[in-house]
């Protein structure tokens, strides 16, 4: 098996807690949560589902590609930005604990990592 296949399923369970947990928030939190504190909740899983598809890209590309040290990096950073972008969302919207903010940009700049990683090899391999 393509090493770059665990992307793929890292992609798949990340989707599947994305929709799992939208639907959490959508039903068991909405009268729980604050407004605010929801909608910090609601943006960890849009996050979560928007980097789960890149992660599949990421896999899916591997998979014809084979291993790539700038898949590689991609891939990696969305799964970090995941867990500690939305993963810090998430926390923080169910225990209202505000410093857990200072942790979630550390997840952005992993996507953004990510979103470079995945440009600098789509360069690369059209030349």
């Amino acid at each position: 098996m393509n090493p770059m296949r665990h992307f793929v399923f890292l992609g798949a369970i990340n989707g599947f807690l994305a929709v799992a947990f939208g639907a959490f928030a959508a039903h068991a939190l909405k009268n729980v949560l604050s407004a605010g504190l929801l909608e910090v909740f609601r943006t960890g899983v849009d996050y979560q589902a928007l980097h789960a598809l890149a992660l599949l890209a990421v896999g899916l590309i591997g998979g014809r590609a084979g291993h790539d040290r700038a898949l590689q990096l991609a891939g990696w950073s969305f799964a970090s930005g995941i867990l500690l972008f939305s993963g810090s969302l998430y926390v923080m919207a169910l225990t209202d604990i505000r410093w857990l903010g200072a942790i979630t940009p550390f997840g952005g700049a992993a996507f953004l990592i990510g979103w470079g990683a995945l440009a600098w090899y789509a360069r690369r391999a059209e030349s």
